[in-house]
């Protein structure tokens, strides 16, 4: 029994119309994701072409349509804040630990030559942000007398101000903006700050001795001021006694000048008295006989009422 003979079976030829949609769907399903570009929100983008940098950055959002053969850098260009602690030498040669932190950003405008010059945002903390903030300690450090003077508020505010003018001055011509220097925390050798919280120490009892002193004084003045108005007020008070005195002599001057030019004004102030008495009903008027050693009762007049 022979075999039958083999038959190729036929081609199916399809329109070049479908053939050229199979063929681009096949791209897109190969190449489809390097069509397009998602940058992360606070991010830019910057892509290089066979290790050439493209001058322009892209925005956060979609970028499309983009070269598939791009090679795609990110750079966060949000606030960042870099701390930083370093001994300081002062001119009495002691040192000094002081914390710094510097809040910065990139310039998203600069970031494709960030990438050419500098590469990663780490390469540009480690070559150029802190580098150049450890040298601008150290010359602030040199114009400090003494280590105690980073306690004092003008030293840490001129301090701030060099930092943050240092740092802005160089690193904006590396893309880099410097918003603000802050000094966090300050430590002086241990021996310095013994002799600090000692004289603190000092410098409060003597305030608390001169607050004693002040309330001393306070307590001594009150004291006066009562003894002068009690002075005040004995004076006021012996004048009007002498005054009342004073009153009371001219009242009898007067009474001895009327005796002495009108007799009969004793009479007169008898005969008053006796009236006045005569309106009591209890009075009685007793009758002094020179020779008597005792008044005698001369009349009741509340019998005659």
């Amino acid at each position: 029994m022979t075999n039958p003979p083999f038959r190729k079976p036929p081609s199916i030829q399809l329109p070049k119309p479908l053939m050229v949609i199979i063929g681009v769907v096949l791209v897109f399903m190969i190449f489809g994701s390097r069509f397009y570009q998602s940058v992360p929100a606070g991010h830019v983008a910057v892509a290089t072409l066979f290790g050439e940098v493209k001058s322009t950055h892209y925005p956060e959002g979609l970028a499309i349509p983009v070269n598939p053969l791009y090679q795609w850098h990110f750079y966060d260009v949000r606030q960042k804040t870099h701390s930083e602690t370093s001994q300081v030498p002062s001119q009495d040669q002691l040192q000094t630990k002081i914390d710094v932190s510097v809040q910065y950003r990139l310039v998203a405008d600069d970031t494709p030559r960030i990438l050419k010059e500098t590469g990663s945002i780490s390469n540009v903390l480690a070559v150029h942000i802190v580098p150049k903030l450890r040298s601008l300690i150290r010359e602030q450090g040199k114009t400090i007398k003494r280590a105690e003077d980073f306690f004092l508020e003008e030293t840490q505010s001129v301090l701030q101000i060099a930092l943050l003018e240092g740092l802005r001055d160089y690193l904006i011509s590396k893309g880099v903006e410097v918003e603000a220097v802050l000094i966090r925390d300050i430590s002086l050798p241990p021996f310095i700050t013994k002799a600090i919280e000692a004289k603190k120490e000092r410098e409060q009892e003597v305030e608390k001795q001169k607050a004693e002193l002040d309330r001393y004084e306070t307590e001594q003045q009150q004291k006066i001021a009562l003894a002068i108005a009690e002075k005040d007020a004995a004076e006021a008070e012996a004048e009007k006694r002498r005054l009342l005195a004073d009153a009371q002599a001219y009242e009898i001057t007067k009474i001895n000048d009327a005796i002495g030019k009108n007799p009969n004004y004793v009479k007169l102030q008898a005969l008053k008295s006796l009236e006045a008495i005569s309106k009591d009903p209890a009075a009685k008027v007793y009758f002094i006989d020179g020779k008597s050693s005792s008044p005698l009762p001369l009349m009741h007049l509340g019998e005659f009422k």
